[in-house]
């Protein structure tokens, strides 16, 4: 069996498959991604048996039917270093693929594609299609909250809620909690809720188009989720597990609220952030009349310390946040006002974009001491 392709038409698919196959492996061929021939077609597919990725593409020449796996990332190697608009040649005898190409020459060790495992999706509950430049939008303003092997594992994950015609995007570590949301983005009959894995989450993100003119189809199942592109399939398995309330994270009541620009108090927070403690990364807020005063030191017993004219007229209030996560948030906003809405020195600040009128997200960060 020969099959030929392009370089610039298996490159791209190909590092976009072998981005979810991890380097170390517990099983030998997932470290392969799984060619299938078929007419004139090859599909390229790659798993961690969590998350499957599988790229269409066309070939030069027709070839017979066939399917076997090939490593990855050596075969993506190859392919990089090959120079532009060289036609590729893969050969296949025996346990041994040889790809051509000019006067190069390389030959992989292959595995029988029978041993190559399935995502299992499954029968799909929901089906929906939306823009995938809206989509990208919702998970970019929001994934950064996720936790990162918390043993509340449906922590390590976002939630996509759809209810009252409303999609919404959430995410939280149990110290600070990020929501975005898109009214109208399809007309379900019925309410739905998933937790996507963090590494679902990033893939996602990089497949999705900034454009709003490309659509994503998405059906969700029992326990996966799958989103179609135009010659990509991305499927991934669901987390098991009961998402926290969010809504009852959100203040309500926030009585103590100042307006900044976001720019200006992205400085401020970076500046101060230099001398911040390593481990903690705490930052501490004094408002006061007109005044909001930043503050921080370390255990060398070096200090920071920076002001900004506000207009604010209640009463005094010192409280800590970790700077990184505020730096989060802000990298998150688009340009503009930023508004900060306190309660007490002991509970969360709610911080929203004032930039637009239909800036639809809100972020959550509780306090600490300092």
């Amino acid at each position: 069996m020969e099959l030929t392709v392009t370089r610039e038409t298996l490159l791209p698919p190909l590092q976009i498959v072998a981005s979810v196959v991890e380097r170390k492996q517990t099983l030998a061929v997932l470290a392969n991604v799984l060619f299938v021939v078929e007419e004139n077609q090859l599909s390229i597919t790659g798993t961690d048996c969590e998350i499957e990725l599988i790229a269409r593409i066309p070939l030069v020449e027709a070839a017979e039917p066939t399917k076997f796996t090939i490593p990855a990332r050596k075969l993506m190697d190859i392919c990089r270093a090959l120079p532009d608009d060289s036609t590729i040649k893969i050969k296949l005898d025996n346990n041994k693929a040889t790809v051509c190409s000019g006067k190069s020459r390389f030959s992989l060790a292959t595995l029988p594609a029978d041993n190559f495992p399935a995502v299992n999706a499954g029968a799909n509950h929901v089906e929906y299609a939306m823009p995938q430049g809206r989509l990208k939008v919702l998970l970019e303003r929001t994934y950064f909250c996720m936790a990162q092997q918390d043993v509340r594992y449906f922590l390590n994950g976002l939630l996509l809620d759809y209810r009252d015609s409303t999609l919404f995007a959430v995410a939280t570590n149990g110290h600070r909690l990020a929501m975005s949301y898109l009214n109208d983005a399809n007309k379900l009959e019925q309410p739905m809720q998933c937790i996507m894995p963090r590494k679902a989450v990033l893939e996602c993100i990089k497949l999705l188009a900034d454009d709003d003119d490309a659509m994503v189809n998405i059906a969700l199942g029992q326990n996966h989720i799958r989103l179609d592109f135009e010659n990509i399939t991305f499927t991934s398995k669901l987390i098991d597990g009961r998402f926290p309330d969010y809504n009852r994270v959100i203040p309500k009541s926030a009585d103590k609220v100042i307006m900044l620009d976001r720019d200006e108090l992205k400085q401020v927070l970076a500046r101060v952030a230099i001398l911040a403690n390593e481990k903690y990364h705490g930052v501490r807020l004094q408002l006061r009349a007109n005044l909001l005063r930043f503050s921080t030191n370390n255990p060398e017993q070096e200090e920071a310390e920076e002001e900004i004219v506000i207009e604010y007229d209640g009463n005094d209030m010192d409280v800590g946040f970790n700077v990184t996560y505020l730096l989060d948030i802000l990298n998150s906003l688009p340009i503009g006002a930023v508004r900060l809405a306190f309660t007490g020195e002991n509970a969360s600040v709610l911080i929203e974009s004032q930039a637009v009128a239909d800036d639809n997200c809100a972020y959550v960060v509780m306090p600490m001491r300092l």
